[in-house]
């Protein structure tokens, strides 16, 4: 999830409480039952982590396949900028988050960050 409104550029790889909060209500309710991913709109945090829908979507359709059989799986954790969660999910296969932390990538020489998908 994602609030572009309240980037903080000076939390590189950081994410602020609400975002934490919100992120982990959701991983919680992916591994307990993901039939019923929307019952996050009623966390105190979703309107700050989810001011549009845009990116909160495609979680559903993740959702919807791993309500069968198949777990959905965080294979990707972490935050970007104050408040973007960088959480993705499998279904289906297993992957382990990794355990090195550290920052993402840098940017190659001469790009600006304006002119990224951050």
């Amino acid at each position: 999830m994602h609030n572009l409104r309240l980037v903080d550029r000076r939390q590189v790889d950081e994410g602020f409480d609400w975002a934490h909060r919100f992120d982990d209500a959701v991983k919680a309710q992916m591994a307990r039952d993901p039939a019923d991913i929307l019952s996050v709109t009623r966390h105190d945090d979703y309107a700050l982590a989810v001011p549009t829908p845009d990116h909160f979507i495609p979680l559903l359709y993740v959702a919807g396949l791993a309500s069968g059989s198949d777990p959905a799986h965080a294979i990707v954790e972490g935050y970007a900028l104050g408040s973007l969660s960088m959480t993705c999910y499998a279904v289906g296969a297993e992957f382990h988050p990794t355990t090195l932390g550290g920052a993402a990538a840098p940017l190659p020489h001469g790009v600006p960050p304006d002119n990224t998908n951050a």
